[in-house]
């Protein structure tokens, strides 16, 4: 899933070297934190948040081995 929203979010950004994702597993959910350069946030985030939302119906419709919910958080 990491390798999967890299893919996604390094074509957006000036600064593709600085996306770190990082993973947290709770008993019923992955939250998964992406962390962009802060001169690319805007690009990621998108007006109105239509390219977060975007990126998060991606990640969200991608199957997961496990049953618990997958969340995106972008900082």
């Amino acid at each position: 899933m990491k390798a999967l929203i890299e893919t996604i979010v390094t074509p957006l950004v000036d600064h593709p070297e600085d996306i770190v994702v990082t993973e947290t597993e709770e008993e019923t959910k992955i939250v998964y934190h992406l962390t962009v350069n802060q001169n690319d946030v805007g690009k990621v985030i998108g007006k109105n948040g239509r390219i977060a939302k975007a990126i998060r119906t991606v990640v969200y419709a991608s199957k997961s081995e496990t049953n618990k919910r997958i969340y995106l958080d972008i900082m």
